[in-house]
């Protein structure tokens, strides 16, 4: 019993810190944006770089022992796309609108795909993803706090892209030497990225170093420890462990970066996390 109680404590442990790491690229993001500390497209590349250097570090083990895994092109294609879009939505949005956005966004991405291959949802699940998705239409609908469109419109593609890039990821023998790999071939394309916009680049010394807590600490760490605790997590409490990404990413916008905590925000926070949070535990 003593070991169990180890085990299910570690789990918890590396779980919580997993959920923080994945809200705080929200919350580096946007502080590093909103001050024009750093440019959008450098915060993507640097993030990228720092990211695929942490994670091929922590791999290397496994590189040296097996060898890289191939490339799977598509989902470096999604990686790249979800990180630019990420980024340049942040010019715009807050940290906890962004993140519930782009958890809406993986998720019904993620439901959608699992409809279109057949699944059954019983009637519940089709009210969860109702809910779900009126949450996420009421807090992009035309109003006084509404988000910016375009920044909106961003997050949605960010969340459909990681979506994909989750898809492809389940069931890899290796995820975190595959993740590595990904990261690294996902490089030039952010190099790119960076060089059709530089008219455009401000990278202060914070926001470098925001960046690169972003890519190496919240990214390529956080990555790393999600992967250790999954073997302790069954499939639905992974999923609705990560429900609590946009509630730490908003109260971290609310702590450290000022910003307010709408009634708009807060009911289709309840809406979409609530919907998630049926369809998964009817699944």
């Amino acid at each position: 019993m003593p070991a169990l109680s180890r085990v299910i404590s570690r789990t918890a442990s590396l779980t919580a810190v997993a959920m923080l790491a994945f809200a705080a690229n929200s919350v580096l993001c946007r502080l590093a944006l909103r001050d024009g500390a750093i440019d959008a497209a450098s915060f993507t590349t640097i993030r990228m770089l720092s990211g695929a250097l942490m994670l091929a570090l922590l791999a290397w083990p496994q590189w040296r022992r097996a060898g890289p895994p191939r490339a799977d092109w598509r989902s470096v294609a999604a990686l790249f796309i979800y990180m630019a879009c990420f980024s340049f939505a942040y010019l715009s949005l807050d940290a906890g609108t962004g993140a519930l956005i782009l958890f809406g966004a993986v998720q019904l991405t993620m439901f959608a795909v699992a409809l279109g291959r057949g699944e059954q949802f019983p009637p519940l699940s089709w009210l969860g993803l109702a809910l779900a998705v009126a949450g996420l239409v009421y807090l992009v609908a035309p109003g006084l706090t509404a988000p910016d469109p375009r920044g909106a419109v961003l997050m949605a593609v960010a969340g459909i892209a990681w979506g994909a890039y989750s898809l492809r990821g389940k069931g890899v023998a290796r995820p975190l030497a595959a993740t590595a790999s990904n990261f690294l071939y996902a490089v030039p394309p952010a190099l790119i990225l960076s060089l059709a916009f530089l008219n455009g680049v401000e990278a202060s010394w914070s926001g470098i170093a925001l960046a690169v807590a972003s890519g190496a600490v919240a990214s390529g760490l956080g990555y790393a420890i999600w992967y250790a605790a999954l073997p302790g997590l069954r499939a639905t409490s992974a999923a609705t462990v990560q429900l609590s990404v946009p509630v730490i990413a908003a109260a971290g916008g609310v702590l450290l970066l000022a910003e307010p905590l709408t009634l708009r925000l807060t009911l289709a926070a309840a809406a979409t996390l609530g919907g998630v949070a049926i369809v998964l535990r009817r699944r």
